[in-house]
């Protein structure tokens, strides 16, 4: 049937009112099962598909969406992030769509948990959030549940049923193929695991990637010994990793759980002849130059444009087309060097 059938159509088929047709279609009002059991039958029949679209365009309900991002001006990974909001709202504005950003201090549990305070205050139907402290996100996370407002998160993964989605990479796997890419210069197996500038005890992506990475030398054969893992502060990071080479003359690579891997890359280059591997995170224009230098092998690319872009897509793609919230996107790990990262670069 090529026919475009409408509601007067489907009525006469199933031998009801238009309006009943209307309240099957819309789920509202009271219909008796007869009549939309015959309503179902003709849908079924005819294989009908609603203009989604037009239905929402008619529907006065303005869904509000809140991301709430680490400042950029702090830290330059989560820069792509704004260009990935912008291009959602540009891609929806003809929805009845407000989609707000937020910002926190990424050093700050207190801004953290302020910015939510006040995004609270604003009742959104949902938030996309980057839950960067483990423990904070949590309370906030229930507090948002408690309003009955949908939570979705990226970047870091926290366990909490009170989350719709999480869109990221695996931070785990992303941990053991940085492993796997530091045993590609292994001898002996000394390397360390550098967390920088942030509490280890409430960032679960450095717990994962390390946990990771750990693992997958464990199932190598290589002794725990051989592993070292630094926590280092901006203010003191070159004098207690400059210590730290002093002490470990034989290490041979160095894994960087954050996008600060040109702060170690640059102490390298300055003081060791000898070549130490490094890998480390995201395409920041530091990292990218330390990259094409060849002071750092490997970067993986976390694509924070994209898991936002995603994020928010999820939710609008729930509140416009009625889609279910999928529990988890992950996106590919993917491993950059100096031959391809141009082809990375915006």
């Amino acid at each position: 049937m090529d026919k475009k059938l409408t509601i007067k159509d489907i009525a006469l088929l199933a031998g009801v009112s238009k309006g009943t047709v209307d309240r099957v279609l819309h789920k509202r009002g009271k219909v008796s099962k007869k009549a939309y059991d015959s309503v179902n039958a003709v849908l079924n029949e005819i294989d009908y598909e609603p203009n989604l679209i037009a239905r929402n365009l008619k529907n006065n309900k303005n869904h509000s969406i809140s991301v709430i991002l680490p400042d950029p001006t702090y830290d330059a990974y989560w820069l792509p992030c704004v260009k990935g909001i912008e291009e959602a709202i540009k891609e929806f504005r003809a929805f009845n769509l407000s989609i707000k950003t937020h910002y926190f201090d990424p050093t700050s549990t207190k801004s953290f948990t302020k910015v939510n305070e006040s995004v609270l205050g604003l009742s959104p139907d949902a938030v996309l959030l980057a839950p960067l402290f483990y423990k904070e996100a949590l309370q906030v996370v229930e507090k948002y549940n408690e309003k009955g407002i949908i939570v979705n998160t990226f970047n870091n993964q926290v366990q909490a049923q009170e989350i719709k989605s999480f869109v990221g990479q695996d931070l785990y796997r992303s941990g053991r193929v940085a492993a796997k890419l530091l045993a590609l210069f292994s001898n002996k197996g000394q390397f360390a695991i550098i967390h920088i500038d942030e509490s280890y005890k409430n960032a679960v992506h450095m717990q994962e990637k390390e946990r990771g990475f750990r693992t997958y030398f464990t199932e190598k054969g290589v002794e725990d010994s051989h592993i070292s893992t630094l926590k280092l502060k901006n203010s003191t990071i070159e004098t207690k990793f400059v210590n730290f080479l002093d002490e470990n003359p034989n290490l041979e690579g160095v894994f960087i759980t954050t996008s600060k891997g040109y702060q170690i890359a640059k102490i390298i280059a300055e003081t060791k002849p000898n070549k130490i591997a490094i890998i480390g995170y995201d395409l920041i224009a530091e990292n990218v130059d330390y990259l094409n230098q060849g002071t750092i092998d490997f970067l993986i690319h976390q694509n924070p444009k994209r898991q936002v872009y995603l994020g928010i897509t999820c939710l609008v793609d729930h509140f416009i087309f009625g889609k279910k919230i999928p529990d988890t996107i992950l996106l590919p790990i993917d491993i950059v060097n100096s031959e391809n990262a141009s082809f990375y670069m915006e």
